[in-house]
């Protein structure tokens, strides 16, 4: 006699694992950006004086939010800029010079070099401030730190400020040392860890919340996404920077820009930075590749030097197998020990990188991968309480 199993048990145990899957991941076609849903924000708009703060990831549907607004008869009045310009083509911390934008004819201002927070006269003209740009969610790439300057700006001046939320691609992961604010700079200007997982919009609420603005708090509007949670794999539509080329690299940025504050390179000008380090004196590694000069990397670090040392991934899933939901320092801790002379393996800068400088010292004092993270335990679990208060999206 055949047993039948019972048709409602099929349909629930069915029914459950479609749902954990949808859970899990959300398809990047599916999920709508604050900056897409117009019918939320363009009411906000109308008869007021904007500025953007844009770069060429603030798109909707391939064009740029700058040339929709105008089209739909906003009064954009100018464009300021961060890191990398407006057309998102320069290198990492190069000077980006002011100037009028091709295609609408609209004065781009630079919120970079020495004009990183909006000036007074150059917010005078203006009714309202809008944000939209895609961050990739790591404390030491600058959006974010632009984004506070800009609320700063709008808090002293007594201007609003929109935020076009877009997702977070690491927003999945909070991981990394706290900064410690004796170690604050525009590569981290706030106690977070370097793997926060907030978008922009939860990034800001917070930012009023905690009273962490040195202004007082400008109105703040959050045009959320839809269809986003913690958990989504987003794949972003347009490179965020000149050496952010794909996801791969976006991955393993985390792990990887820790490396900016050694003598070893990540692969700045080759043709994939950020999954890949070396130097030309780690030759106990067979793998090598040698920095050139290339758009978004013109003066690379060891240009035209062999560099020894390990491609990480190349390509997206093994991007993801590789970092395993977390910050990884076994690669720093690996070319550290491989580098015959450690006094001279880190600079000034690595101290900025990870907000602190126990991790350097760590380090230097053979402590193992597990000893270090295990450091971080206490103040990530305080950060996480914050968090959680000034979520938009499920985790």
């Amino acid at each position: 006699m055949k047993y039948r199993f019972p048709t409602f048990i099929l349909i629930l145990i069915l029914s459950f694992g479609l749902s954990l899957q949808s859970s899990a991941q959300t398809s990047s076609a599916d999920i709508l950006t604050g900056a897409d849903r117009t019918k939320e924000y363009l009411p906000l708009l109308k008869g007021k004086r904007v500025v953007l703060i844009v770069n060429q990831t603030s798109e909707i549907n391939g064009t740029l939010l700058p040339d929709t607004l105008l089209k739909l008869g906003i009064n954009v009045v100018k464009i300021f800029s961060p890191e990398h310009g407006f057309r998102g083509n320069a290198d990492a911390g190069a000077h980006v010079k002011n100037g009028i934008d091709a295609q609408t004819g609209l004065q781009v201002i630079s919120l970079y070099g020495d004009n990183k927070k909006p000036k007074a006269e150059q917010l005078k003209d203006i009714d309202i401030l809008v944000y939209d740009l895609q961050d990739v969610g790591a404390r030491f790439y600058t959006y974010i730190s632009t984004l506070q300057y800009a609320m700063e700006a709008c808090g002293e001046q007594g201007k609003p400020i929109i935020v076009l939320d877009r997702p977070n691609p690491l927003g999945f992961i909070i991981d990394g040392p706290v900064l410690e604010k004796s170690n604050q700079s525009f590569v981290g200007m706030q106690s977070i860890p370097v793997v926060y997982g907030m978008t922009a919009g939860e990034y800001a609420k917070m930012l009023i919340g905690e009273k962490r603005l040195s202004s007082k708090a400008p109105k703040l509007t959050v045009i959320p996404c839809d269809n986003y949670t913690h958990k989504s794999l987003y794949e972003l539509p347009v490179s965020p920077s000149p050496n952010l080329k794909n996801m791969t690299a976006i991955y393993l940025y985390p792990s990887l820009c820790f490396f900016e504050g050694t003598v070893v390179s990540i692969g700045r000008g080759t043709t994939m930075p950020f999954q890949q380090f070396g130097n030309p004196m780690l030759k106990s590694y067979s793998y090598k590749f040698m920095p050139q000069s290339m758009t978004g990397a013109t003066d690379p670090p060891l240009k035209n030097q062999d560099c020894y040392g390990k491609l990480i991934a190349d390509n997206t899933k093994d991007a993801l197998s590789a970092i395993d939901g977390k910050i990884q320092i076994k690669w720093l801790l690996e070319a550290y020990n491989n580098y015959p002379d450690k006094e001279k393996f880190f600079n000034n800068f690595f101290i900025k990188l990870a907000g602190t400088d126990k991790l350097q010292k760590q380090i230097q004092q053979g402590f193992s991968e597990d000893e270090i993270r295990k450091g971080w335990e206490p103040d990530l679990t305080k950060f996480k309480v914050i968090r959680k208060k000034y979520l938009l999206y499920k985790e």
